[in-house]
């Protein structure tokens, strides 16, 4: 039983990732796309304000809804690896 929330644990967190970086560029402004004053040092394409919080829940509510696919379809029986033939 503790492999199968170890395993659950693990896609969930593979999935977090994926959709973390899928989300983490939308909306990003550079300083010459809003129109801000570039700091010393800092580089040309940092975004202004990068909102990571956002992004984080965002795609903690998007990978939420994916795992619960996954789960409803792995739990079914719908799909197994057990259906894939061996090479």
């Amino acid at each position: 039983m503790a492999s199968a929330w170890f395993s659950g644990f693990v896609a969930f967190v593979i999935i977090w990732w994926v959709v973390f970086f899928v989300v983490l560029p939308f909306g990003v402004r550079t300083p010459d796309e809003a129109d801000v004053a570039l700091a010393p040092g800092h580089a040309t394409s940092a975004p202004v304000h990068p909102r990571i919080g956002l992004k984080f829940a965002l795609a903690t509510a998007i990978a939420g809804a994916l795992w619960g696919v996954y789960y409803y379809v792995v739990g079914s029986g719908f799909l197994a690896l057990g259906d894939f033939p061996a090479r």
